[in-house]
């Protein structure tokens, strides 16, 4: 078996099409490192810039000079403290404004509608979640597609004539040959997956301060996700032999899951279609939940939701590749 391991592996290799997923990967935590230049000041955010831009430093500084925390030297200084009457007497004069302590709607770094995103609680943490829900959701649409194509003809010229030959007038079982290929294939997913994941956590939890491990536990559910999705290549490529196909009939499975996720469906389709509905919703991997309600909450500080659909997919990821090695087991060749 782990001969055929290391066969898929070089093949992998042969055909570029990983090196290239590799590539990409170093691209986007790359420009992440290069673009984005935090200026962090006692653990608060002082400026930010992009590509050597000004981002938000301005609107940060008012935050900053209205709000409290690390206030502005101007304001620190003696010439500051001898014109503490005439600042009151222009308060006073201004519109009534209500106190710090009173008013955490003034406290944008703590609590404001900009530093909630994705649970956040200071802008740090606003950038530093922003940053990893980006990249934990393009590895998870898209990234699992791109490894689709990459890997999708595998199992099925694993079927080819010369090749299964050969592998099975070695003393290994079908279900060796089988699982060997396949180990090659999410061994490569893994490694790619935690590569950039990884990348991409060290960058944003350097530049920031931020360190949010349980981004981390992405990992496992974008790899498991897709080797869901995989059982359905590996199911279709043993009983047809046929790449494309298979390719195919994820793609459809995928774009079905997209569909059936839409909860107005229900209401817009006859009432005899609706145990089809609900028999398809169960049958079907929870694709759009996951990527919905589970990976980008991982990437963040939100509650964790889509526990459920993530081991139902799982379920049905097992049983797909149980058919799959049934299958294999007897066809003749």
């Amino acid at each position: 078996m782990l001969g055929v391991l290391l066969l898929t592996l070089r093949e992998l290799r042969a055909k570029w099409i990983v090196v290239g997923l590799f590539v990409i990967a170093t691209v986007i935590w790359g420009t992440m490192a290069l673009a984005l230049q935090l200026d962090v000041v006692d653990g608060s955010l002082a400026g930010a810039r992009i590509f050597g831009d000004e981002a938000i430093g301005e609107e940060i500084q008012r935050e900053m000079t209205t709000s409290g925390p690390p206030v502005a030297d101007s304001l620190a200084s003696p010439a500051a403290d001898s014109s503490a009457a005439p600042l009151a007497a222009d308060s006073a004069a201004a519109p009534t404004r209500a106190p710090y302590a009173d008013a955490p709607e003034a406290q944008p770094a703590s609590g404001g509608d900009g530093a909630t995103m994705f649970g956040a609680t200071s802008l740090l943490e606003s950038i530093a979640f922003t940053g990893q829900v980006f990249v934990a959701g393009a590895a998870y649409w898209v990234g699992i597609l791109l490894a689709l194509f990459a890997t999708g003809g595998l199992v099925a010229s694993l079927l080819s004539r010369g090749e299964v030959d050969l592998l099975l007038s070695k003393p290994l079982s079908r279900s060796q040959i089988l699982m060997g290929r396949l180990g090659g294939v999410w061994l490569v997913a893994l490694a790619l997956l935690t590569y950039l994941i990884t990348s991409v956590w060290l960058v944003m939890s350097i530049k920031t301060g931020v360190w949010h491990p349980r981004f981390l536990l992405a990992i496992p559910v974008i790899w498991g996700m897709f080797a869901v999705l995989y059982s359905v290549v590996t199911l279709v490529s043993v009983t047809t032999g046929s790449a494309a196909l298979s390719l195919m009939t994820v793609l459809a499975v995928l774009f079905a899951t997209l569909v059936l996720s839409v909860e107005a469906l229900d209401t817009q389709v006859a009432a005899a279609w609706r145990p089809l509905i609900v028999g398809l919703r169960h049958a079907l991997p929870r694709f759009p939940a996951v990527g919905v309600q589970l990976v980008p909450k991982l990437a963040g500080a939100e509650p964790v939701a889509g526990l459920g659909a993530f081991g139902a997919s799982l379920g049905i990821g097992a049983l797909l590749y149980a058919l799959a090695f049934w299958r294999f087991a007897r066809r003749d060749f």
